[in-house]
């Protein structure tokens, strides 16, 4: 499944600014080697004869560079320009962009190289009062922008893999040390014992007292409580320690498939960084998606086991669809049902009003408190065991600590690639052009044009997905609905493909069987469930 969504992501960026690029030329975007008529003010005494640079000031009505461009600019530009003496009343020149600049010259500045400049000749025409001039401006040509677009993309984002890997080899050396500590002193399987019911049912092709099941468990706690640091090192050591009891090497198998699919649902307690952006944009109650999203988590949660639930029945018999799955479609119906009536007569909306009444300063305190002390808290509580079992803690953590190095090299090529087809999807135009496709459909539903972008970038990137939001957050208000709702979005879902690169990657899984259905379909609930109890709560 990976090779099919790799490849679409790839033939999507480069198909979508390849066509991009070709229209741009056809209908010449960029007006290469148009004249565009300005009023230059020159500093200094101009003097025809002179090869002296001199500073000036252009200015251009919105009206002239709307028609111009066939573009929307809202307001009129004024601009500081070097002019180099060419030969008689031509001139070289360079234009500082600014953030006020028009976006149409941003994108040309970058395509040249200099995203901070733009370059051209200038033509005096007549001069309209003292230091006053009429002037033509050619821009240097641009062309294949989307294409420069990709290619540096697709550099930036191997470097930016190559960085994440290496950045992993320290945390990864620390965790599984302190792991190691752990286990060798019992202390994961006295955690596994203790959630046994739990995961006999999620994984019941796992002895219920593996290594791999209280690393799992770790995993899981870190991630609901936000410790991601922690969690991805406990979440690859789960996987080799899964990779083990593989019969079929290279070929994820049950238990991988539904481990990833609670990962990627992205179940957090405490979704704190979508409340320190809220916090950060001055909303009057930043706490109040922590409901929200655990709702919207929980749903992705249970469609993400669900799926998973199902896929491997699927591949074990041929039996029966119903006696096969009946426990799961019951399960399906009653959690539906439930949410139905608690919907319907008000209770779900009650429920989630109590969040209003957190103290906002409070709650920050208590989240940055736990953030403090929660990891200090684990290895000193690790290393207490460790030396009550009597366990040799430095020797120990330092045989765990060198599988750290190991995993973390391992997993650079298929950072790079998920990473580099990412990049290569988001630069090349590819995001905009699904919006377009699939806005009509999530319209329908409630879904804001303006959150989709949001939406469909979490799967694909962290950081793009909290950019996004931090975006639409400034432009419409931390607590307005689209506001509350992207906020929700990004706590009830997760890096999806980011999640699978890395995971798969590290036990050199190439098949991934039923994984990917699971964690999208998560998604997909996390999104819809996010949409539903804020559409519910504030629309």
């Amino acid at each position: 499944m990976l090779n099919y969504i790799w490849t679409a992501l790839l033939v999507l960026g480069i198909g979508v600014a390849l066509t991009t690029d070709i229209v741009d030329n056809s209908t010449n975007t960029f007006r290469n080697g148009d004249s565009l008529i300005v009023n230059l003010k020159i500093e200094n005494n101009y003097e025809l004869n002179s090869s002296k640079s001199f500073q000036g000031t252009f200015t251009l009505s919105k009206l002239k560079f709307n028609e111009f461009y066939n573009q929307v600019e809202s307001n009129d530009i004024e601009s500081g320009i070097k002019l180099m003496k060419l030969k008689n009343d031509v001139h070289s020149f360079v234009i500082n962009i600014k953030d006020d600049s028009p976006q149409l010259w941003k994108i040309m500045a970058a395509s040249s190289g200099e995203p901070d400049e733009l370059t051209g000749k200038l033509k005096i025409n007549n001069q309209l009062s003292e230091n006053l001039f009429q002037a033509e401006l050619v821009f240097e040509s641009v062309t294949f922008t989307k294409l420069k677009d990709v290619t540096n993309a697709a550099i930036d984002y191997a470097n930016i893999a190559v960085k994440i890997a290496i950045g992993l080899i320290g945390v990864m050396a620390l965790w599984l040390g302190i792991m190691k500590i752990a286990e060798e002193g019992g202390l994961i399987k006295i955690i596994a014992n203790s959630v046994r019911p739990v995961t006999r049912f999620l994984f019941p092709d796992i002895p219920h007292d593996h290594p791999a099941i209280g690393a799992m468990i770790m995993n899981i706690s870190a991630n609901m409580l936000g410790l991601g640091n922690a969690a991805t090192p406990f979440g690859l050591k789960a996987m080799e320690e899964l990779d083990k009891l593989n019969p079929e090497k290279g070929t994820a198998t049950n238990a991988m498939c539904t481990f990833l699919a609670i990962n990627t649902a992205g179940l957090t307690l405490i979704p704190t960084t979508a409340i320190a952006v809220r916090a950060a944009a001055g909303s009057s109650d930043p706490t109040i998606i922590i409901g929200t999203s655990l709702f919207g988590a929980a749903c992705a949660t249970f469609v993400g086991i669900t799926v998973a639930k199902i896929f491997e029945r699927f591949s074990k018999s041929k039996i029966d669809f119903w006696s096969s799955n009946k426990n799961i479609i019951i399960s399906i119906l009653v959690f539906v049902g439930v949410a139905a009536i608690l919907g319907f007569t008000g209770v779900l909306k009650s429920f989630f009003t109590l969040f209003q009444f957190v103290d906002a300063d409070l709650f920050r305190s208590v989240i940055q408190i736990i953030s403090i002390i929660a990891i200090p808290l684990i290895i000193f509580a690790f290393l207490i065991f460790g030396f009550i079992k009597k366990v040799k803690v430095y020797e120990v953590f330092v045989e765990g600590a060198k599988e750290g190095f190991n995993v973390a090299v391992r997993i650079i090529p298929y950072l790079v690639a998920m990473l580099v087809a990412i990049g290569i999807f988001r630069a090349g135009g590819a995001m905009e052009f699904l919006v377009m496709i699939i806005n009509p459909v999530t319209s329908l539903i409630g879904m804001p044009a303006e959150v989709m972008p949001m939406a469909l970038m979490r799967p694909l990137s962290g950081s793009g997905s909290i950019g996004l939001m931090t975006e639409l957050i400034s432009t419409h208000g931390a607590d307005s609905f689209i506001g509350v709702l992207s906020s929700t979005i990004l706590g009830s879902t997760e890096t999806t493909f980011y999640v699978l690169a890395v995971y798969f990657g590290s036990v050199n899984i190439r098949r991934t069987r039923h994984a990917v259905i699971a964690g999208v379909l998560a998604d997909i609930a996390g999104i819809l469930g996010a949409l539903f109890i804020v559409n519910f709560l504030f629309s």
